[in-house]
């Protein structure tokens, strides 16, 4: 099966983790409705609900990429999946799920551009 997936952080093409994405098809660029925020966590990023526009990429994924960026972001600890619209159809989304720890919002609502 394959599935859509909107990747925001450390998964885009330059970052740190953009190897999990190696059977994965890059289908474009995407910005998110002003539903969210992204905050800034040292070596990865994370989103909550709010009032931010998000900058990403949208990949066509299958279901071993799926299981492995479910284990990369700890999902249901850590992160959880939810579904938004784009361009493409509904993709995944990783949010996260401890507003707490939230302080560095980066206000481009682009992880790339955070310097």
């Amino acid at each position: 099966m394959q599935h859509l997936v909107f990747v925001y952080g450390t998964l885009r093409q330059g970052e740190s983790n953009h190897h999990l994405m190696a059977r994965s098809e890059l289908l474009g660029t995407h910005e998110t409705p002003p539903e969210y925020a992204l905050y800034d966590l040292g070596a990865y990023p994370a989103v909550v609900p709010g009032h931010q526009t998000i900058r990403g990429e949208v990949y066509l994924i299958d279901n071993d990429t799926l299981s492995e960026l479910d284990i990369l972001e700890d999902v249901p600890v850590e992160y959880r999946r939810e579904q938004i619209a784009t361009p493409f159809g509904l993709a995944w989304i990783y949010l996260y799920q401890n507003a707490n720890n939230l302080e560095m919002l980066i206000d481009s609502g682009d992880w790339s551009q955070k310097v």
